[in-house]
């Protein structure tokens, strides 16, 4: 029971992360990878139906914060920068990390309020 207890304390603290890393995805890029980690990590430890969900997204979210972050170092895209816009593709994991974790969160949340409100 304590142990489930730390478990769940850990899940909600990722998905804390994840919301407040979203009201800045650039800058908050750390905290939404933080938070999909802690996510994984606890859906993994508990048993979670979920788990493989969890893992495929923090690894695209990693993926794309990498080369965000990797691009951002060599000046970005546009300007004066010598990148093609194309590399822009490898940037593309992290948004569809971020969908697929809010779709399985959302959709979390509807099935655990059916189950509330049909006993």
């Amino acid at each position: 029971m304590k142990n489930t207890l730390w478990l769940r304390i850990l899940f909600i603290i990722g998905v804390l992360l994840f919301f407040t890393g979203t009201i800045d995805p650039m800058e908050g890029a750390v905290l939404i990878a933080g938070g999909s980690v802690l996510m994984a990590l606890s859906a993994r430890l508990r048993g979670d139906r979920h788990v493989n969900i969890f893992l495929l997204a923090m690894v695209l979210i990693l993926f794309g914060v990498f080369f965000l972050f990797y691009f951002s170092s060599l000046g970005g895209f546009g300007g004066s920068s010598d990148l093609s816009w194309w590399w822009t593709a490898l940037i593309l994991p992290y948004p569809i990390g971020w969908l697929l974790i809010l779709g399985t969160l959302i959709y979390r949340w509807i099935k655990r309020n059916k189950a509330k409100s049909n006993p």
